[in-house]
């Protein structure tokens, strides 16, 4: 494999420029740029771009199998490395759903070659129907990292203590996608004076929060580690917090645009702000960047969820979900960053440290040693998102013409530069 000089790279912790040597897909010697430099087969020039460890995004949805017109495992991969995304855990609800060992190894070889590593997640219950324990020794062992029904919560509360009791005993990360179907009943977006306005069902908070509750509850009862997906609402951050406060061992992930927008999005009657959980209220946006800010919440993830123009083209029969690997660090860097004063330290964690220390798995870093997984971003470069220019199969994208401070430029994977930005 030929070496890599990175030249005159800012390491996200460091206020000065460094030349970063990366032989055999590692990083092997780092020292101030003024200093004499190394010599490498190939040298790429930051000229003072910022170098972040490789983002792990631990909630994305890649299709794959069954859905591949919205995405699969080579454009879900493209889309992440255009956001400086090395590596991603991708959700069960797929078709056939991640249930066995056999779907597992689907994944994990399609993937090989694309420069992103991926995790899939498995199933909680057999079929994702909320019944059976699936066999979590044997997805252990094919490389699950995170089980989930995803999308379907388990609605038998025993069923999931059961769960929660055993993912303990095999290394298993239990993420809960909280919400009660019973009480959203059909609702689309977030219910509140917006859904009033449109006249459209909507889905009430006590769905998060009721099955939030419940969750934390039942991992104080076992002992267990509960994972808490895309959190939304200010109740859901309350209680996550006390917990914590408590000794309970809960962890939770939220994304951009939950920090970022409200419910007012919907009144233009846009499908592309669908998702689910909805965008709430101010109170709620508040609370979430709060907990962010105070480090309630562990992680920053995007729940990329691709859908075709023709399924979004209806508001009120459309699919929730948006896109969002190509967007996320543009979005932290601009609010947590910029707007926020938010150290590049702290987002490293959200982005990257800390999801791969709740899956177990290899750590990245900026320091000799370290396997070359690399985002190199200007993190004061303007740019506005064109949903036409992203990478995914799916342009539905909650943030088509927002202008974010802050882009990634290169993403290097195992030493080998996979993504350079164009424009």
């Amino acid at each position: 494999m030929a070496s890599l000089l990175l030249k005159n790279a800012v390491p996200f912790d460091r206020d000065y420029a460094c030349d970063i040597l990366i032989e055999n897909g590692f990083i092997t010697r780092m020292e101030p740029a003024d200093r004499e430099t190394f010599t490498a087969d190939n040298m790429l020039d930051c000229g003072g771009l910022t170098a972040f460890p490789g983002l792990f995004d631990m909630h994305v949805h890649f299709r794959d199998p069954g859905y591949t017109y919205k995405e699969d495992v080579f454009s879900g991969s493209e889309a992440a490395l255009a956001g400086g995304v090395t590596g991603v855990v991708c959700m069960p609800n797929t078709n056939p759903v991640t249930d066995n060992a056999q779907v597992v190894r689907y994944i994990v070889d399609k993937a090989k070659e694309t420069g992103v590593k991926i995790y899939p997640a498995a199933c909680i219950t057999s079929g994702m129907k909320g019944g059976e324990l699936t066999n979590f020794d044997e997805l252990r062992d094919a490389g699950v990292k995170v089980i989930s029904d995803d999308g379907r919560p388990v609605k038998n509360a025993e069923i999931m203590r059961q769960a929660l009791e055993q993912s303990g005993k095999y290394g298993l990360l239990c993420a809960s996608h909280c919400e009660d179907l019973d009480i959203i009943n059909g609702g689309i977006i977030n219910k509140g004076e917006v859904s009033k306005a449109l006249g459209v069902k909507g889905m009430d908070r006590a769905s998060e929060d009721s099955i939030t509750a419940r969750e934390i509850m039942l991992a104080a009862s076992c002992g267990a580690r509960i994972h808490i997906c895309h959190v939304s609402t200010k109740g859901s951050i309350e209680m996550i917090r006390a917990a914590k406060q408590m000794g309970v061992a809960v962890t939770c992930e939220t994304c951009p645009h939950y920090f970022m927008y409200t419910d007012e999005k919907v009144m233009s009657r846009d499908a592309d702000y669908r998702m689910n959980p909805p965008l709430r209220t101010e109170s709620d946006r508040n609370a979430v960047l709060a907990a962010v800010l105070d480090g309630t919440i562990d992680c920053i993830v995007t729940d990329h969820a691709p859908h075709a123009a023709e399924e979004k083209s209806d508001f009120e029969k459309a699919p929730n979900g948006v896109v969002g690997l190509e967007t996320s660090l543009a979005a932290a860097l601009t609010v947590l960053h910029h707007e926020n004063g938010m150290p590049l330290r702290r987002i490293a964690e959200l982005m990257s440290s800390n999801p791969r220390k709740l899956l177990g798995i290899e750590q990245i870093a900026i320091i000799p040693g370290s396997r070359a997984d690399i985002c190199i971003a200007d993190i004061d470069r303007s740019w506005t998102v064109v949903p036409e220019k992203l990478h995914s199969k799916s342009k539905n994208t909650v943030f088509k013409g927002e202008t974010f401070k802050g882009r990634v430029i290169y993403t290097i994977t195992d030493g080998e530069v996979r993504y350079t930005c164009e424009e």
